[in-house]
């Protein structure tokens, strides 16, 4: 027994060695920068990969301990994008607005082309129909989806629907987070109400008994009701502000004042707790309010889309076009990474998502850094100039190559006539 143990001993060893028996890693991306936020890695080393999991994050790894070698020299390593604002509720409810309707996106098709491999749906369905949501999309889908659930039972399905006040049960919503979909469900979405505090009391009643956070999208009240009074009266710290740089003012406080300003409240209500969300949308992102709030030092906890079809073709277009608009506005590379990483990772209560954590899921983004003149649209159709623009050139979902832009992961055409 002792000897058989001894010559397992043995096998094990030398399977770790280089060239014996077995090569270790399924894949090595080899001599990229590496930025890990949550890790404070943040310069030239190797990822490897094995059984869909990082395996090693290191300099100067053995590329003979590897099965594929991806050179990745010149580009960014990542660990892979959380967009934590998207309407991926897709489907052919013609009457609906998002909640299975035609204005929500397959989350496939639009995610890994931009280095996402994790979304959070905002709020698209209720706990009326997001069986249906999860049975139609979460369930087919490549791309992890998550999700908050609406407060309102049926979702997003329409402005006049979102406004029943008879549909929003706070306990309904906090049993289907807590106890049948924990691993799905990650919030409550309170949005597109039209009253007073009501809806977001509400919600914040369903966070309080699931445990989770409430995403707020304090729109369309005329007048405009106080974001003071959301931020220090109703919502709890870790609750999120969305779409933090809209300019409606009509219907919406804006969190820079007339004169250019960010209002004082702004910075004490994240020192609270409160966490800024982009949510960037077809209509919540106006440079008036983003570029004085960053040279302010007002940043937002989070970088999102909101993506969906009236978003994607306008200023917003996809996330690292998002992030790049950060760059632009005088960021560092760093500084978008962790916005749009380990950040949103710890908002939804997911610490073992947007990290390169030796063990975690391989969910991994590789990103070109390109240099130009460069133009980024807001919702108003104006336009930021900048000489820096992200490219996802990789992306990787639990080891597996998702997406590859310039093929730098596959073998050559010719070596076809070799066979």
């Amino acid at each position: 027994m002792k000897r058989n143990k001894l010559v397992i001993a043995c096998i094990c060893m030398m399977m770790n060695m280089p060239g014996i028996f077995a090569q270790q890693y399924d894949l090595l991306l080899k001599n990229g920068h590496v930025i890990d936020p949550k890790n404070k890695i943040d310069g030239n080393m190797d990822v490897a990969v094995a059984a869909g999991r990082i395996a090693k994050v290191a300099a100067g790894i053995d590329t003979t301990t590897a099965k594929q070698v991806i050179d990745v020299s010149g580009l960014y390593v990542t660990p892979g994008i959380i967009d934590m604002h998207v309407h991926a509720f897709y489907g052919a409810d013609v009457e609906s607005y998002i909640a299975n309707g035609t204005t929500s996106v397959a989350p496939d098709a639009f995610t890994f082309r931009a280095g996402v491999t994790t979304v959070v749906d905002a709020g698209s369905s209720g706990w009326r129909n997001f069986r249906q949501f999860k049975k139609q999309t979460i369930d087919k889908s490549q791309t992890r989806v998550l999700a908050l659930l609406n407060i309102v039972g049926t979702g997003m399905f329409g402005r006049y629907e979102e406004q029943d006040t008879s549909d929003m049960n706070p306990q309904q919503v906090a049993y289907m987070i807590s106890k049948l979909y924990p691993d799905i469900l990650v919030g409550i979405k309170s949005a597109h109400y039209w009253g007073d505090f009501t809806q977001v009391d509400k919600a914040v009643q369903a966070g309080t008994l699931a445990k989770v956070p409430v995403m707020v999208d304090f729109g369309e009240h005329d007048p405009p009701n106080s974001i003071e009074a959301l931020f220090m009266q109703h919502l709890r710290p870790g609750d999120i502000f969305t779409h933090t740089y809209s300019y409606g003012p009509k219907v919406r406080e804006t969190v820079v004042d007339e004169a250019g300003k960010v209002k004082p409240f702004v910075l004490k209500a994240q020192q609270r707790g409160i966490v800024f969300d982009v949510g960037h949308g077809g209509g919540a992102f106006s440079w008036r309010q983003a570029v004085p709030a960053i040279q302010q030092g007002f940043l937002p906890n989070v970088i999102s889309t909101d993506l969906h079809t009236q978003s994607m073709n306008g200023g917003m277009k996809d996330m690292s076009n998002v992030m790049s608009k950060f760059l632009a506005m005088g960021l560092p590379l760093q500084d978008v990474i962790l916005r749009s990483t380990w950040n949103p990772a710890q908002v939804i209560h997911r610490k073992e998502l947007g990290n390169l954590d030796i063990g975690a899921e391989a969910d991994i983004a590789v990103f070109a850094l390109r240099t130009g003149d460069f133009g980024f649209l807001d919702i108003r159709n104006t336009v930021l100039k900048g000489q820096q623009k992200l490219e996802a050139a990789l992306t990787l979902r639990a080891g597996k190559i998702m997406w590859d832009l310039n093929g730098i992961a596959a073998a050559p055409w010719e070596n076809e006539l070799k066979k």
